[in-house]
């Protein structure tokens, strides 16, 4: 196991697992560095905040450390990065939040096919193009937007899904005043970006201070 420390906290993942530009992108501290600094700045007290792509459990732990762990919640659909991202955020003193196992979607229930990498940071479930290249096709979970928001009642949203927020954020999204998004618009294409745009304007979002390259940030009320 590596561990590489951001902003306080401290990352565990196996050696295996750093593929790619990922041990750069944690080494130099550039680790979703967009979305946090998005979040920090719009973040407050009383704020519930929901994680959709945990990942390693960092924006989980980062929020925690701002609203509590009782007001975080994660998902993540690659089983074994769940166990990592609960391991860390155990390791760094937030054993309450919760990471549910599970493919976030727009509707459905029971089980999906979801494309795990070894490359954990680019797994995803089918594209247009096809599912992500070296992809296992296993099955989890299905996690409905919906049901997501009614359980947990956010006001506060983070997601990195991978081309899967096409689907998710262009759904209403009651109770929530804050979206951090990182697009995908090498899966979806700028018009993707456009419809992504558009819906939160339709339900009220402003585009909001933070928003960064492929990052984009929208706050209501």
């Amino acid at each position: 196991m590596r561990s590489f420390t951001l902003r306080g906290l401290t990352l565990w993942l196996p050696e295996a697992a750093l593929k790619g530009n990922l041990e750069r992108a944690l080494s130099s501290g550039r680790y979703e560095n967009h979305e946090a600094d998005a979040l920090l700045l719009h973040l407050r007290p009383g704020d519930r905040m929901l994680d959709l792509g945990a990942g390693l459990g960092f924006i989980c732990a980062l929020a925690a450390g701002v609203l509590g762990e009782d007001a975080v919640m994660g998902v993540e659909a690659g089983p074994e990065t769940v166990k990592l991202a609960r391991r860390n955020l155990a390791a760094n003193g937030f054993p309450g939040v919760k990471v549910l196992k599970g493919a976030v979607v727009g509707d459905g229930t029971g089980e999906v096919e979801f494309g795990q990498r070894p490359a954990f940071w680019a797994s995803a479930r089918k594209g247009p193009e096809g599912w992500p290249e070296n992809a296992e096709v296993i099955r989890v979970p299905a996690r409905p937007i919906g049901k997501l928001l009614a359980k947990f009642a956010p006001t506060a949203i983070s997601c990195d899904i991978e081309g899967g927020e096409l689907e998710v954020l262009t759904l209403p999204l009651p109770g929530v005043r804050l979206v951090v998004v990182e697009t995908h618009p090498q899966v979806y294409g700028p018009e993707g970006v456009q419809r992504i745009t558009g819906a939160m304007l339709a339900q009220g979002f402003a585009a909001a201070e933070g928003a960064k390259k492929d990052t984009l940030v929208f706050l209501r009320g």
